[in-house]
């Protein structure tokens, strides 16, 4: 037969059963205190993830928003250097395509072109050099305008009534317009130069036109 437990033994063993107990349920406290802890942290975490995963999907956007205006740009200073430098291929062809290893601010760059075709696509002054050309301009028109003159005094000799009257008037006109008809080849050859038409070469044409005619006039009359 069994012995008896005393109650001193059935004691201790209430004491450790309780004992026991107790740390399971400290044990079980701490493992979902640790649960809910990592779970909050992976919460965490994936937040962040969302986070970045979205200001990475906002900076690719912006990127390539910022990639085409740039080539938009680029395009738009190609095609005008393309009309600044016209045809006899001298085109500069079609948009490069961006460098692997460029670095640099474009919209600085960008700036940086369009200063550059500001500045070359601003007309000059003729040169010194073209002045022997521009004089030559003058003599010309005075000639012709003098010739012309002279054809219609000519042609108002032979006749009479209102034309021997009105045509050397009218050559006289044309005789005296003869110092600034040079002006038209010449603003031709700005033109050509791209540059302006400046009081420069409007003097010397004007004068070397003047001085023909003033010359022409005093020759003596065949």
């Amino acid at each position: 037969m069994n012995e008896p437990v005393t109650s001193e033994t059935y004691a201790a063993q209430l004491r450790r059963l309780a004992e026991l107990t107790a740390r399971v349920h400290e044990q079980r406290e701490e493992a979902r205190i640790w649960y809910e802890q990592q779970c909050a942290a992976a919460d965490r975490a994936v937040a962040e993830s969302a986070d970045e995963v979205n200001r990475a999907e906002r900076e690719v956007l912006a990127a390539r928003e910022a990639q085409e205006r740039v080539d938009a740009e680029v395009a738009m200073l190609v095609q005008e250097l393309n009309a600044r430098l016209g045809g006899g291929g001298r085109r500069a062809g079609a948009p490069p395509a961006p460098a692997p290893d460029a670095t640099g601010d474009p919209v600085a760059l960008l700036e940086a072109v369009r200063d550059l075709l500001r500045r070359t696509g601003q007309p000059g002054e003729l040169p010194g050099n073209v002045n022997p050309l521009l004089a030559l301009c003058g003599v010309a028109g005075a000639v012709l305008a003098y010739a012309l003159g002279a054809g219609a005094r000519a042609l108002g000799e032979r006749n009479d009534g209102d034309l021997a009257v009105g045509l050397p008037v009218l050559a006289l006109v044309v005789t005296l317009l003869g110092p600034v008809l040079g002006l038209i080849p010449t603003r031709l050859i700005a033109d050509r130069r791209h540059a302006v038409l400046s009081p420069r070469p409007v003097l010397v044409v004007v004068a070397a036109g003047l001085a023909t005619t003033l010359l022409l006039l005093t020759l003596p009359l065949p």
